[in-house]
């Protein structure tokens, strides 16, 4: 080893000189802390070695005060939470990888007295004895939904699971072929079909199956039929789709169980032209169907839940089932989920109440004189190879909700003569509140749909910044 390489040892502080440094900087210092301080004063001395070994050219710390400063700035960074608030300026409103729907502020600051003391999850305060966990939220989904009964646990993967298990676990379900689905996550029908101890039977082709397919298909070993919604993707041109009516109709002439898994419910009638179409829950449930399950957290605009909604003779046997309890709700999620759905009852303020229906329903003018708002702050240097300008685009609604149903909107442009669109948008995803943006075009897109009033300073700092680093 070169006289070079053993000197870089007597930069390494000793976990005494590391324990000083923090507790001037007033950073705790315990076990953990102490744990991770040896292990990154082991590798640095491996690193000194592996250099040693190697004739490859080595850049190492100039002095221990850079050493020090460099542990103290790993070990602020493990105190950080992972999950951290970002601007979607992605267009899409409900986007699986940036937490679906957001939650309303306004309503988690009216159950912040609840979350911070005891509460009466499950204590009647009339008998003063045990009571059902839940109940609020079940009474808000019968009401809205019309159904006889509903069970909540904690996602539609889980509902849809918790469904099949209590109540067809050791039969035979039919499904169309073509809804044989992946979504987000690897989550696949047939994986929680077979997990549900489930035999799975498929009718019909990718593009078309018909009520003759599912009935051909029943036998004395069938014990439900089963719809899915296609959630992400869509099939387009030649095809046929049987609906969950006739489903249901099948099912009830052969005495059996008609289940639906929507994916994403919702009970707003939406007042945006491209989102007219889609039924509320209370619609599908007309159809007579038994079980009909979804998410909280797409277009209902609350948190992660699976809802089952049906017959009450059906939701009792799910929730006197082992599994039951190993997927409900914990208090939080409960008190977030409870306090949308009474949110739901006031239906004239409900775009202001809850954020994602309100997303979904502006009008393109009204995202548009968001944009401008920020545009008109914006100081672009001359000559700096900018090009900065809005423009009327489409953005998504996302979420595994409505698959290709584009909604009109408006962003702003960013283009720069010799930067990449790639290298733009990374530059503003690493700001300390990361902006998301997409590319379109070779172009950075702000799509101002998903972005909140709040968000307005912070997307005219980093683009300050953008146009300073050029």
């Amino acid at each position: 080893m070169s006289a070079a390489h053993s000197s870089l040892y007597s930069l390494l502080p000793s976990v005494t000189e590391v324990d000083q440094y923090l507790k001037e900087r007033r950073q705790r210092f315990g076990k953990p802390v102490r744990a991770h301080v040896l292990q990154t004063l082991q590798q640095l001395r491996e690193q000194i070695a592996r250099s040693a070994e190697s004739e490859e050219e080595f850049t190492f710390f100039s002095g221990k005060e850079e050493i020090l400063k460099h542990l103290a700035e790993q070990l602020a960074q493990q105190g950080q939470t992972s999950i951290r608030r970002v601007v979607n300026a992605t267009g899409v409103v409900i986007h699986t990888n940036l937490g679906r729907s957001p939650v309303s502020h306004q309503l988690i600051e009216s159950i912040l007295p609840l979350l911070s003391s005891y509460s009466s999850i499950e204590y009647d305060l009339k008998t003063g004895k045990r009571g059902s966990r839940g109940e609020g939220i079940k009474q808000h989904l019968r009401m809205l939904s019309g159904a006889e009964d509903a069970v909540v646990v904690n996602n539609n993967a889980a509902a849809v699971y918790l469904m099949l298990m209590a109540l067809a676990s050791g039969k035979e379900v039919i499904v169309s072929r073509g809804e044989l689905i992946e979504i987000g996550g690897s989550f696949r029908v047939p994986d929680i079909m077979n997990a549900a101890g489930v035999k799975l039977i498929e009718v019909g082709t990718t593009n078309r199956t018909r009520i003759s397919d599912y009935e051909n298909a029943i036998s004395d070993k069938t014990a439900a039929l089963l719809k899915v919604h296609p959630s992400n993707y869509k099939i387009a041109g030649f095809v046929e789709e049987t609906s969950i009516s006739q489903i249901a109709n099948l099912a009830k002439q052969h005495q059996l169980l008609s289940f639906y898994d929507l994916g994403s419910g919702n009970f707003f009638r939406f007042s945006q032209p491209a989102l007219q179409s889609i039924p509320s829950v209370q619609q599908e449930l007309r159809s007579g169907v038994d079980l009909l399950t979804f998410s909280g957290d797409k277009l209902l605009g609350s948190t992660q839940a699976g809802i089952v909604v049906g017959k009450e003779e059906l939701t009792r046997k799910l929730a006197r089932h082992p599994l039951y309890r190993a997927l409900r709700l914990d208090k939080v999620t409960m008190a977030l989920l409870e306090v949308h759905l009474a949110a739901y009852f006031q239906i004239e303020t409900l775009p202001e109440t809850i954020p994602a229906i309100g997303m979904l329903e502006q009008s393109q003018s009204k995202i548009q004189k968001k944009a401008e708002k920020v545009f008109k702050s914006l100081k672009i240097p001359a000559n700096s190879g900018w090009t900065c300008n809005l423009q009327a685009t489409t953005s998504l609604t996302g979420g595994g909700a409505l698959p290709e149903l584009y909604l009109d909107s408006y962003s702003l442009i960013l283009h720069h003569e010799s930067k990449s669109a790639a290298q733009i948008q990374e530059f503003l995803r690493l700001r300390e509140i990361p902006i998301i943006a997409r590319i379109q075009r070779n172009q950075v897109c702000l799509d101002f749909r998903a972005i909140f009033p709040k968000d307005f300073p912070q997307i005219t700092e980093s683009l300050h910044q953008l146009f300073d680093a050029s």
